[in-house]
């Protein structure tokens, strides 16, 4: 690939300054704060890099914001992914917002167990989500991106999150899987009523949920007998987790059943995400927009590889990476934590800190040296991350192709993002552009 030519980063549009020493700690979680929370978390990395806070749910716990504390606490051992470790009192089990508490209602995945059982099931779930798979599932991404621009390109304008960053991830994932074409509109209601309302417990979303994952519990199931029947193997990835084995190990339909569900939900909403911040961040800085243009014109795709990447560290698609619980008594960036505790490690803070990246807060699409901890780090980094680089860089580079003048329409302020603890993303992204006839 050839090498693009060195340019002055361009520096970001202005923003509110970073409280100063001796304010209180800036408010978190509000609306407010989901619109823009890299000046609070400027504030935690200087003043409480280690900070223990009451989050929405009343739980409290400990948030992670330098970047050397967090890629520590990510690989550290101690801190577990089992929610059995909280030592929130009995009579609030269930209330406190806690994934994974009620055993009942929830599946064991990678997302919530520790080595061995970890280590023996995403060794037998990366026997099948293999790089080469997901290699040749490009020409389908491609495949539906066109497919998706050409339902609105001829009308001049758009909103990219649901007609475009949102569809693109579940219909790819759910193709993936093996999910029968005729079901995919059920996943997108489904996962539409999810990614609208959270991940919270009651209504809508816990009905959803429950569809989902029976849906796909009996699809697997179906899947087994037909491949007990026929043996030539599947293509898609559901059959890869059902034939995976390691020294005579299988995973069972339950296991397979939690591997898919968490798959479909973990990787289209990221991707949801990294498609819709990252066409924003560019929106946004029309210098950067164009240097990625030209070259995707000139037929390089070092700067799209090397952007995608800058563009996750910048405003990624996962805020706070998932729970974890000290299971003894430890200590991170010189702050001491209680066995039980939860700890929420801040990627997005992490990755603007400035002890670790040069010009944190400048979007730089050639950063070279850009470690960025947007798919976490250690035993649990992202498993899908090769399939959202896939699908984001397709959609990216598509979208500029083929949509050259895209802009925001209207005034980014009145955009509004959707608050959460793990996920951030915009809600709508209206654009408009000179209108494209398709073929």
């Amino acid at each position: 690939m050839t090498e693009t030519p060195a340019q002055p980063p361009v520096q970001p549009p202005a923003q509110p300054p970073a409280p100063t020493p001796g304010q209180p700690v800036p408010e978190l979680f509000s609306w407010e704060f989901a619109t823009d929370p890299y000046p609070a978390y400027a504030w935690l990395r200087e003043h409480a890099p280690v900070h223990r806070t009451k989050l929405p749910s009343g739980v409290e716990a400990w948030l992670v914001t330098r970047y050397a504390d967090a890629k520590q606490a990510l690989a550290d051992g101690r801190l577990s992914k089992n929610p059995a470790h909280h030592d929130e009192p009995a009579h609030a089990k269930g209330k406190t917002g806690i994934p994974g508490e009620r055993k009942a209602e929830l599946m064991t995945h990678l997302l919530n167990i520790d080595p061995p059982d970890h280590t023996r099931l995403r060794r037998l779930v990366s026997k099948a989500f293999t790089p080469r798979r997901v290699a040749e599932f490009g020409s389908r991404v491609q495949e539906l991106t066109d497919q998706l621009i050409d339902e609105f390109a001829g009308k001049g304008e758009a909103d990219l999150i649901h007609d475009f960053a949102f569809p693109l991830p579940i219909y790819a994932i759910c193709d993936l899987l093996g999910v029968p074409r005729e079901d995919q509109d059920d996943f997108r209601d489904w996962a539409g009523m999810m990614i609208r309302h959270g991940g919270g417990p009651r209504g809508g979303v816990a009905r959803s949920v429950k569809k989902m994952r029976g849906y796909l519990a009996e699809l697997i199931h179906r899947k087994r007998q037909e491949l007990t029947d026929v043996p030539a193997p599947g293509e898609d990835l559901i059959s890869g987790l059902i034939r995976a084995s390691d020294h005579g190990e299988h995973l069972s339909e339950n296991e397979a059943a939690a591997m898919a569900f968490i798959l479909l939900f973990a990787g289209f909403e990221t991707t949801v995400n990294l498609i819709g911040n990252g066409t924003y961040a560019l929106l946004t800085h029309p210098g950067e927009r164009r240097r990625l243009q030209d070259s995707l014109a000139a037929g390089r795709t070092d700067l799209l590889a090397t952007g995608v990447e800058e563009l996750l560290r910048y405003d990624g698609p996962v805020e706070l990476a998932t729970w974890r619980f000290a299971t003894e008594p430890l200590s991170v960036g010189g702050q001491d934590i209680a066995a039980g505790d939860p700890v929420l490690v801040v990627l997005a803070a992490a990755d603007r800190d400035p002890e670790r990246f040069q010009h944190p807060d400048t979007l730089d699409l050639s950063r070279r040296d850009n470690q960025h901890l947007g798919y976490g780090h250690g035993i649990h980094y992202c498993l899908g991350a090769p399939l959202a680089r896939l699908e984001g860089q397709t959609a990216l580079a598509t979208l500029l192709t083929r949509l050259p003048d895209l802009q925001l329409a209207g005034d980014s302020a009145d955009l509004r993002w959707r608050g959460g603890l793990i996920m951030r993303g915009l809600r709508t992204l209206p654009v408009e552009f000179t209108p494209v006839a398709t073929s």
